[in-house]
């Protein structure tokens, strides 16, 4: 088990050569404004991105704005975004946030994390993603990938809940870092440290990756 100063010296390790290999590393959700990547996020839950681009096209052709889809009937949102899985009740949270967004906050996506997280079907991960992808803030996006790889990278101790981890992570990664930190991590776990065969004998991290060494 590392101490905090050695997570330190070697997540700067990570980084580094992490930035080399994904220097554009970025949000794979297609969106054009804040609140697409609110419904885009919440849709991506047991779903790929690739799937969410697809049909959210279909979702903003019939409710191209806020205040369509706050006035939408839920059983036709449902109807479109069926197809990501979990229908009723992304539905629902997409119908509440975006009534929320409309009438309390005006059409405008808040740049707080704290009242992000006031906002139905919004979780860490997703106000997380809008601090830093939409509002340049320092953020640190949990997700599977993230999980995974930073536990074979040592950076933490067997942790597997998402609050916890970004927790751990805070304390060692540069906050200017994080978010494309987290994007990287993502673009790793896809092409070379998978979850069931990762490519160590491939990977630019395995001097560097605890599981390896």
């Amino acid at each position: 088990m590392k101490t905090l100063k050695a997570k330190k010296q070697a997540v700067l390790a990570i980084i580094e050569k992490l930035n080399e290999t994904y220097p554009d590393a970025d949000c794979t959700l297609d969106y054009d404004d804040a609140w697409k990547l609110l419904v885009s996020v919440r849709l991506a839950a047991q779903c790929t991105d690739a799937r969410v681009n697809i049909v959210v096209q279909d979702l903003y052709a019939k409710f191209p704005t806020i205040a369509a889809l706050a006035e939408a009937d839920v059983a036709e949102i449902e109807e479109i975004v069926r197809p990501c899985g979990l229908g009723k009740s992304k539905a629902r949270d997409i119908s509440l946030c975006m009534k929320m967004l409309h009438y309390e906050f005006h059409d405008q996506v808040p740049d707080d994390f704290d009242t992000l997280l006031s906002l139905p079907g919004v979780g860490r991960k997703s106000a997380n993603l809008i601090m830093g992808d939409v509002f340049h803030k320092p953020a640190i996006v949990t997700d599977t990938h993230c999980i995974r790889l930073v536990n074979r990278f040592g950076l933490v101790d067997g942790i597997k809940d998402p609050k916890k981890v970004e927790m751990e992570l805070w304390k060692i990664v540069p906050p200017e870092e994080g978010n494309h930190f987290c994007h990287c991590l993502v673009e790793h776990g896809r092409a070379i440290c998978t979850a069931r065969k990762p490519m160590c004998e491939i990977c630019p991290l395995n001097m560097v990756c605890e599981k390896h060494m």
